[in-house]
């Protein structure tokens, strides 16, 4: 990055946005993050991507010119209220997997405070290693540019859809509908084949067909593990769809389903045996 160094205050640095912040990092940007309060695990992954810590949240604020925030999607509004609280007059970048409507209610409460809010989604892989993701932008032209400057030639790149806040969540929303809730349907459908042994042949049907979640069942326990994450996604994307005049009772369905994953928060030795169990328990 030419020109003054740019602060960049990173809220909640889980696997995502420690790896998103480190692209800003890497291309000249000083990244704060708040240590108080977070796990021996979080601490241990900003260290390793190089962002410097704070103490308290008010310091970070003080001295970040921009503020990107990437959390569980129910926290999104709490965590803005916070920042709001706090009169942070900076740049706010609302990143997370909400809606667009929840997007807009974000903008506005940081109104009065914060110089402009920019409605972000992240799409892709953390970008680590060879690993790249896309962080799409919408918002005023001025601050869009800001955003795109601190992450210029990195694995982050940053599309911008346009100047109204929402279209980047809308987008987030539109994409995950399928991509994820499509998964949680590939381990119902072979979870239903494995309970009559009919798994194997499911496969052989499955990749006649190119590029189908049936041929990936070893995935079936990463979404288990990330099911916490994905159900109050899936939720924001069910009233997404609600909102738009559209039938929303699936992804509530689908909310519901990846709920009885929550026992398997971010596990790392769970079979795929295991994951279809946990599907099977009464609730």
């Amino acid at each position: 990055m030419t020109g003054r160094q740019v602060v960049l205050g990173v809220l909640h640095p889980g696997s995502m946005g420690a790896a998103v912040a480190a692209c800003a990092v890497s291309a000249g940007a000083r990244v704060l993050w708040c240590s108080a309060g977070r796990s021996n695990a979080t601490v241990a992954r900003a260290e390793r991507f190089g962002l410097e810590p704070v103490t308290e949240l008010s310091e970070l604020l003080e001295r970040a010119e921009v503020v990107l925030s990437l959390c569980p999607p129910a926290a999104a509004e709490d965590l803005a209220a916070e920042v709001a609280s706090h009169g942070f007059g900076g740049l706010y970048v609302e990143a997370n997997a909400i809606g667009p409507e929840r997007a807009r209610r974000i903008a506005e409460l940081l109104t009065g405070s914060a110089r402009a809010v920019v409605d972000g989604a992240v799409i892709g892989s953390p970008p680590i290693d060879s690993k790249r993701a896309r962080l799409f932008l919408s918002g005023p032209q001025q601050e869009t540019a800001l955003v795109e400057r601190l992450f210029a030639d990195t694995a982050v790149t940053t599309p911008v859809l346009g100047e109204e806040i929402g279209q980047a969540s809308a987008l987030k929303l539109s994409y995950t509908t399928y991509q994820k809730a499509s998964r949680v349907l590939a381990a119902l459908s072979f979870g239903l084949a494995q309970h009559h042994g009919v798994g194997e042949e499911l496969l052989a049907i499955a990749s006649g067909r190119s590029g189908s979640y049936l041929l990936e069942p070893d995935y079936i326990p990463k979404v288990a593990a990330r099911a916490w994450r994905w159900a109050p996604e899936m939720g924001e994307a069910a009233a997404a769809l609600r909102s738009a005049g559209l039938p929303d009772e699936v992804l509530r369905a689908v909310a519901d389903t990846l709920g009885r994953w929550s026992s398997a928060k971010d596990a790392t030795t769970l079979t795929i045996e295991q994951a279809l169990a946990l599907l099977a328990v009464e609730q």
